[in-house]
């Protein structure tokens, strides 16, 4: 039975910043089969690093110092180390270990990055020969990881990071990058736009706009990640993308959501938020936005979402209100936009007809995308829904869905979500009570349904799915029955 040893984590040598290597006694590397500069993958919490083993000056076993020039992705935004690490020292193989595990680094043939770095003039002004041949001359004689992270900002260049994107040859993770390694450099973003597609993006599942979800999220891909192959083909990019549904059927959710799955960035907009009190503020404050998402565009893709943007540019009237400067200074800034511009504007609206008719044409939003077809969620569709609302709540095993989902009729996804959060509050105040454990009954929901009642309902826009009513829920009427049958 293999005796587990605790291995205490120090500071790293200043002396070894850079140079990858993992200090260990000698006792365990001598237990572990480790040679002297031996390549071994560090398991750390949350990731791991590649370094090179080297013996401790002081020759003492129980302690590890750590050079992570080498990890994981995820590791790049928190390089604190654990205080400890475990390992099993008296293996019956030399590769089995539960932190530290020796690995086989071949020589490379070639490889395919990404480079990091510090600012967008670094990237516009130098000359991409000129970042090849420095990449390639921070990478020789350096230990790579597909996937993994080459922290390189000890160069003291712009260059701070170097993404390992795949190997070759195909079938290794780990190699050894030398003088006649191939570098091809599939791409160079900056610093700031890279550590911001690594914060974690919360799942979100969107019950029920599955097929919307597939159509905006192939409009979003094309323009953002392939404008190359669109312009190969004779193809202009598309501007913009209108998206239109009833209040509360998961817009903002939907574009939120996307935007994240195809690493883009994303500048949200409100109408009102652009409208000033004073003459002229707000053309000034809507092209500041695009300034920005120009700005932004530049380290990346981008998406600018003008969120209610009926109350944005309404349709123009024959006075010269400002409603009209503003709409014109919205068209304006679109028909200036050019392929240089790498960024998409999707704009949300739950009144499309009272747009103004010259945003809705090809240049400038070339696609509309309507959620249903201006109709509530079916029951099927609520039913997805309500499946995704409660998948983290005690509910009772007896809770009948298609029963509920029939009765929601004209229920959006913020009225179910309303519902959903109704009929846990009364679950809450039952427990209090002294009833016992606390889950979520069917009672609970059909109580909550006396309270949240559906906003489409209320107004005009959206129109709802009637449930199938048969002869004998209608009473009396026997004549008019058999003549509609007959």
């Amino acid at each position: 039975m293999e005796e587990e040893v605790s291995l205490r984590v120090l500071p790293m040598d200043p002396a070894d910043r850079g140079t990858q290597r993992v200090r260990l006694g000698p006792g365990l590397m001598s237990s572990l089969g480790l040679g002297l500069g031996s390549p071994v993958l560090v398991a750390l919490s949350g990731g791991s690093c590649l370094c090179t083993a080297w013996p401790r000056p002081d020759l003492a076993d129980g302690f590890i110092q750590i050079d992570m020039k080498c990890c994981s992705s995820n590791l790049i935004l928190n390089k604190a180390t654990p205080t400890h690490l475990s390992s099993s020292p008296l293996p019956p193989s030399p590769c089995l270990s539960r932190s530290l595990t020796q690995v086989s680094c071949p020589k490379l043939k070639g490889i395919r990055i990404t480079v990091v770095v510090q600012s967008v003039e670094f990237r516009k002004t130098t000359p991409p020969s000129f970042i090849h041949e420095l990449v390639k001359d921070m990478l020789k004689g350096t230990y790579v990881h597909q996937k993994h992270v080459i922290d390189v900002g000890d160069h003291d260049t712009d260059i701070k990071l170097i993404v390992i994107e795949s190997l070759n040859p195909e079938s290794t993770v780990t190699g050894l990058v030398t003088s006649k390694t191939g570098v091809e450099i599939m791409g160079t973003r900056t610093l700031r736009y890279y550590r911001g597609q690594l914060q974690e993006q919360p799942q979100v599942l969107l019950g029920g706009l599955e097929e919307v979800s597939a159509c905006l999220r192939e409009m979003l891909r094309l323009p953002l990640q392939y404008p190359a192959t669109l312009g190969s083909l004779g193809l202009s990019c598309p501007r913009g993308v209108l998206l239109a549904g009833p209040p509360g059927v998961g817009k903002t959710l939907l574009v939120r959501c996307l935007v994240g799955e195809v690493g883009a960035s994303l500048i949200t907009v409100r109408g009102p938020e652009v409208v000033g009190s004073r003459p002229g503020e707000s053309e000034e404050r809507l092209r500041a936005v695009f300034g920005r998402a120009r700005a932004a565009a530049e380290e990346g893709p981008c998406v600018l979402f003008l969120d209610e943007l009926d109350s944005l540019c309404p349709r123009r009237t024959g006075s010269s209100a400002p409603e009209n400067r503003l709409v014109a200074q919205l068209l304006t800034l679109m028909d200036g936009m050019d392929q240089s511009d790498r960024f998409l504007i999707v704009g949300a609206t739950n009144q499309p007809d009272s747009l103004d008719p010259a945003l809705r044409r090809p240049g400038r939003f070339d696609r509309e995308v309507v959620i249903g077809g201006y109709r509530c969620p079916t029951a099927q569709q609520r039913l997805s829904i309500l499946s995704v609302l409660c998948r983290a709540m005690p509910v009772c095993v007896s809770v009948d869905w298609a029963e509920l989902a029939q009765r929601t009729t004209g229920y959006v996804g913020a009225d179910l979500s309303a519902l959903c959060r109704e009929a846990a509050m009364l679950a809450i105040r039952h427990n209090t009570q002294g009833s016992g454990e606390q889950t979520i009954t069917m009672e609970h929901f059909l109580s909550a349904l006396k309270t949240v009642r559906p906003s489409c309902l209320r107004g005009s826009l959206g129109r709802t799915d009637l449930p199938a009513v048969s002869w004998e829920q209608i009473g009396g009427l026997e004549e008019v029955k058999v003549k509609t049958t007959t």
